[in-house]
């Protein structure tokens, strides 16, 4: 650096020491201790000042802060606007100060974008993440060295696609919000297409803002007649909105029609943020489910080579988030009955009838030894109490089904068959006890095992046979679990789902939690 930027350093050290001392949170304070480690290590040299004024970096910087809310971020929350006034500064201490706080924001900002605000952990133990954050060092050193600051904190944020159209969607959903929000559709019957009600003008504006309906179509019948054209852009907002798509309009439909476009940025924001906790790369191959959305995909290459429904935790069994890496597919599945499950719903059966057992194909062991139900008093045991292990032996009426597919994680939550197929047909499938069930597993095995050298006959003729198989892969595949309530398909199709696990509830209390902190 020039000796005139170094003669900046006492102010600079003073500022430090003032920015240290009026520190808001333990996070402040230990993201400005790693800004000092910087400093010191340059001799104090600043970033933002040159030749005793503020840089063109330290301008681009400001504005790049200004745009934060591109990235579902406040702008506020990096004193964006107190920043820009202070633009103009000309006095050494008021340089040096603007020299930290800058500094501050620009790793704040960065680190944030890069990895999130708040740490998933923290937030819900339900969410086994791990993002890495980029190190303050890091940041602040690529910013000595750049023109091109914008660009760079630019590449701080995900570089995936399902991140960018989302962010995309929220600049939308933004003018959207400028140009006075969503039709607002009135309460009423329940409206069938062939249906003629008042109301049909604005469910035609809704679905036009909605892009189900084309804007630029002039419509010639009559204005209050719930005609076809309109019943298929129902179904496609009721699709969008994880709904049952049917093109009845009833009291669900109407409801997700008038969320507020402003409800619909927050749920954007907030996916934003889950979108930062993820890794940049989920892997060439990987399987990717979505709980929120209740459907696995398996993806090779960035496209889809399977997708399928699936039924996932109910909202007192919650499915976690995590990831973990597929090992093994198993054939005519054994089900050990988890211990929760035999004491709380399998024991108080056997008080009454040990042989409820017998009848759905499990059997009762302890010690490693099978036993017969019948020989057992279950009436002196309960919770805390229960030496015996519950295991159903492959067949029909299995609670795995046919196959199942293991990742081996903390949860003991895998991927499998289930006999309750007529609950696939529910558009809100929280059915499981934390386990995915899908609805088509035979054809998820095909596509899994044929880099294994399996085809569908050798599976059909394995299931057929009902013996126990186990087939390890050779290549492990990445599993990633995650709840997006809000996200954009490959088409540009916005999406929304309810959030039944509560969880963005949880993250907006977080978040809210934070930024009263400052």
């Amino acid at each position: 650096a020039p000796v005139e930027d170094r003669s900046q350093g006492m102010p600079i050290r003073d500022a430090l020491g003032a920015a240290m001392a009026g520190a808001k949170s333990e996070a402040q304070r230990n993201r400005l201790s790693e800004i000092e480690a910087n400093y010191v290590a340059v001799g104090h040299a600043p970033i933002w000042i040159s030749n005793g004024t503020v840089s063109a970096n330290a301008r681009q910087m400001v504005d790049a802060l200004g745009l934060a809310f591109e990235d579902g971020l406040d702008p506020a929350d990096y004193g964006a606007a107190r920043l820009a006034e202070q633009l103009n500064a000309a006095d050494p201490a008021a340089l040096a100060a603007l020299e930290i706080e800058l500094s501050l924001a620009a790793v704040a900002f960065g680190q944030h974008m890069n990895a999130g605000r708040v740490n998933p952990r923290d937030v819900n133990r339900e969410l086994v993440k791990f993002p890495k954050v980029v190190a303050t060092d890091t940041i602040l050193s690529n910013l000595r060295q750049t023109k091109q600051v914008k660009a760079y904190m630019r590449l701080l944020a995900p570089h995936t696609a399902r991140y960018e159209r989302l962010r995309q969607a929220l600049s939308g959903y933004r003018r959207i919000e400028r140009q006075g929000g969503f039709s607002v559709v009135a309460e009423g019957d329940t409206l069938k297409p062939g249906a003629s009600d008042p109301r049909m003008p604005a469910i035609r504006k809704r679905m036009q803002d909605a892009g189900t309906l084309p804007s630029d179509v002039v419509f010639a019948g009559d204005l209050n007649t719930y005609d076809q054209s309109l019943a298929e852009a129902v179904k496609r907002f009721q699709e969008l909105h994880g709904l049952e798509a049917v093109g009845t309009i009833g009291k669900q439909t109407i409801a997700a029609m008038n969320v507020p476009v402003s409800r619909r940025i927050f749920e954007m924001e907030l996916n934003l943020e889950r979108n930062r906790w993820l890794q940049n790369d989920f892997g060439p191959y990987h399987i990717f489910a979505n709980l929120a959305d209740q459907v696995v995909k398996v993806v090779r290459n960035d496209d889809t080579v399977h997708a399928e429904v699936i039924q996932v935790g109910q909202p007192y069994h919650r499915t976690p988030e995590f990831s973990d890496v597929m090992e093994y597919v198993e054939f005519n599945p054994y089900w050990g009955v988890p211990p929760s499950i035999a004491v709380n719903e399998y024991l108080p059966k056997l008080r009454s009838n040990p042989g409820v057992l017998a009848a759905q194909n499990i059997s009762v062991f302890s010690g490693g030894k099978k036993v017969s139900a019948g020989s057992v008093n279950w009436s002196q045991y309960g919770k805390g109490k229960f030496p015996f292990t519950l295991r159903q032996e492959p067949g029909k009426g299995n609670a795995l089904g046919r196959v199942k597919f293991m990742f081996p994680n903390e949860f003991n939550v895998y991927m499998h068959d289930t006999p309750a197929k007529a609950k696939f047909d529910a558009s809100s499938r929280y059915f499981s006890h934390g386990c995915l069930r899908l609805k088509d597993p035979l054809t998820m095995a095909q596509v899994l095992l044929e880099q294994e050298g399996w085809d569908r006959a050798k599976i059909d003729a394995v299931v057929a046979g009902g013996k126990n198989t186990v087939v390890k892969l050779k290549t492990p595949i990445p599993v990633h679990i995650v709840y997006l309530t809000a996200f954009v398909n490959k088409d540009g199709t916005v999406n929304f789902r309810e959030d039944v696990y509560g969880r963005d509830k949880i993250l907006a209390d977080a978040l809210a939690k934070l930024r009263a902190k400052g």
